[in-house]
């Protein structure tokens, strides 16, 4: 028994959630997200929530049952509130900068990175030194983070590089003489 499948994701007031076939829809005060939903599970629309039961008894279905559950709220969740990931740029001169939708990054190597900035997401950067990745959609957010910290990870030595807000970084020591 999945225990986060078990609770039904409540729907807050000014949010629609529409079942049409095989697609959920939800609309919010943020935009509108949609999910294809997965046969395996059955997906109810009662009283303010939405709540997910697998459709039968397989092992297969007990599986998706929790993440369709997440899936779901993650549809809720960005309607209202959105995500967003803070990125931290360490290291003499490494800084980056929000141009309309391309987020252009000087990292050390010998040419800039300029990146395109997906629909949905917005990017700010505040600072040199901090991105701001904000969007409705969780999996997008998270995609355009990695993909930006990709291009310089944190190395453990100095701790120099792209890493998230709050992310430790194993430090090593040098060597020994």
């Amino acid at each position: 028994m999945s225990r986060i499948g078990k609770k039904p994701v409540a729907i807050p007031s000014g949010v629609e959630a529409k079942i049409d076939g095989d697609m959920l829809s939800v609309k919010g005060p943020k935009g509108t997200l949609t999910m294809g939903l997965s046969d395996l599970i059955d997906y109810k629309l009662e009283d303010g929530a939405i709540s997910v039961k697998p459709a039968n008894d397989t092992r297969a279905a007990r599986n998706h049952w929790g993440m369709q559950r997440t899936l779901v709220s993650n549809l809720v969740e960005g309607v209202t509130d959105g995500f967003s990931k803070v990125l931290e740029i360490k290291g003499v001169g490494y800084r980056a900068q929000a141009q309309g939708k391309k987020l252009k990054l000087q990292l050390g190597y010998s040419h800039d990175v300029d990146l395109d900035v997906p629909e949905g997401l917005e990017v700010k950067t505040p600072d040199q030194t901090t991105v701001e990745i904000s969007g409705i959609d969780k999996q997008k957010v998270g995609q355009f983070a990695a993909e930006v910290r990709r291009w310089r990870k944190p190395e453990p030595y100095k701790g120099k590089g792209i890493a998230y807000r709050g992310e430790y970084i194993f430090r090593k020591e040098g060597k020994k003489k």
